[in-house]
């Protein structure tokens, strides 16, 4: 089984997390993760924060010489700018401040709901884990599961189609190409004649104090048939993977394939139609995304998940005072105009984490060796029927 647990707040020492159940011997590119770990850190609209941070991993245990022990891995991202931070969250009770509270809660934030259930009068309490920065370790442990599915020959990449309202067009592009183009573009697309649009609206978001949201695409290649399970509710893959992307700050939906279109077509023009073709099952189309019964059908897995605005807007929405209860303008913390690109990155993290799982569930082994002949013998299975 594999689980992992993030810890850390967003102006704390670091950020670290726990990750359980790789196999031991996987080849771990450390270099590649955190080159995904930049790429989270860039994308036009970004804020200070990003001019501040150079995200590194360390690896705390469970990994010796560039391979997993099969031990659990504990990770970590220092945090810079607790240089800054230091006193307002330190953990020892004789730094406390007065006067330094956060009163005002931000719309579509998590702040006033955080600090209702948790009974807290200062919102950093709520802001500091609530905070998008917590996905800096998720990209990391989704780095780490990127090596595992990759050394089995599952790829996942992910970019940007949408940004404020200006999608790219659908181009006759292959994904890997795709992924390339997105991975050098500052808004994360691989459609270059929207980029320029694309960054002129998030100007003139600038410039009015708002923010700008967006939808991005992960697409995982080369799965074998039959991840996942239809026997129980919290066996579907698609079920699972769409609670992965759910869980993202400021993500609000999500959809495979055709998605809600489908709701609009008939099953004539919905459903893929199967065939057999040198030595194997096929479908003529993917409109399911890659899922069928909550299983995947062979083929690629294609996804999409919609970011809101970010809910800091440094022309502030009325809100009310924690204390007086007074209307008052939302409290301002440091943030992007658009972060978009990066939670692309952050998505297809997410994914790999939940693909990763779902492999170990069908192939377990306690050696990537064993979970690779496992596989192998699956799908042999599937080519001789």
């Amino acid at each position: 089984m594999l689980r992992y647990l993030t810890a850390g707040e967003s102006h704390g020492p670091c950020l670290t997390a726990i990750i359980e159940g790789l196999p031991a011997n996987l080849a771990v590119d450390e270099e590649a993760i955190n080159a995904l770990l930049a790429r989270r850190q860039k994308g036009y609209g970004r804020g200070g924060r990003m001019a501040i941070e150079r995200d590194r991993l360390r690896f705390l245990s469970g990994v010796r010489w560039g391979k997993t022990l099969g031990s659990p891995i504990t990770l970590q991202i220092e945090n810079r700018d607790w240089a800054n931070w230091e006193r307002t969250m330190s953990s020892r009770g004789e730094d406390r401040q007065e006067g330094v509270e956060v009163r005002h809660p931000r719309p579509g934030h998590a702040d006033l709901n955080g600090a209702i259930k948790y009974r807290q009068r200062d919102i950093r309490n709520i802001l500091e884990r609530s905070s998008a920065r917590e996905t800096a370790m998720r990209v990391a442990v989704g780095g780490l599961c990127r090596c595992f599915l990759g050394s089995l020959g599952i790829e996942t990449v992910s970019y940007v189609t949408e940004i404020g309202g200006i999608a790219a067009a659908d181009l006759p592009l292959d994904y890997r190409s795709r992924g390339k183009l997105a991975s050098a573009s500052c808004c994360g697309t691989f459609d270059g004649a929207v980029e320029a649009a694309m960054m002129a609206r998030i100007d003139a978001a600038k410039a009015a104090g708002d923010s700008l949201g967006g939808v991005v695409e992960v697409v995982v290649l080369g799965v074998p048939v039959g991840l996942g399970s239809y026997v129980h509710w919290d066996r579907k893959l698609d079920a699972r993977l769409a609670a992965a992307v759910m869980s993202i700050q400021a993500f609000k939906g999500v959809e495979f394939g055709l998605g809600f279109g489908a709701a609009r077509l008939p099953g004539s023009q919905v459903h893929d139609e199967i065939g057999y073709r040198e030595g194997r099952f096929i479908r003529f189309s993917n409109r399911a995304g890659g899922v069928e019964g909550g299983m995947t059908s062979g083929e690629p897995v294609i996804l999409r998940g919609a970011m809101k605005p970010i809910p800091t807007l440094y022309r502030p929405l009325r809100t009310v005072d924690l204390v007086t209860k007074e209307i008052h303008e939302a409290s301002v913390e440091r943030s992007d105009v658009c972060a978009v690109a990066a939670a692309a990155v952050t998505a297809e993290a997410v994914v790999a984490i939940e693909m990763s799982q779902a492999v170990l569930e069908k192939f377990g082994g306690d050696s990537m060796e064993e979970v690779a002949a496992n596989l192998a013998a699956y799908r042999k299975y599937v080519e001789e029927l």
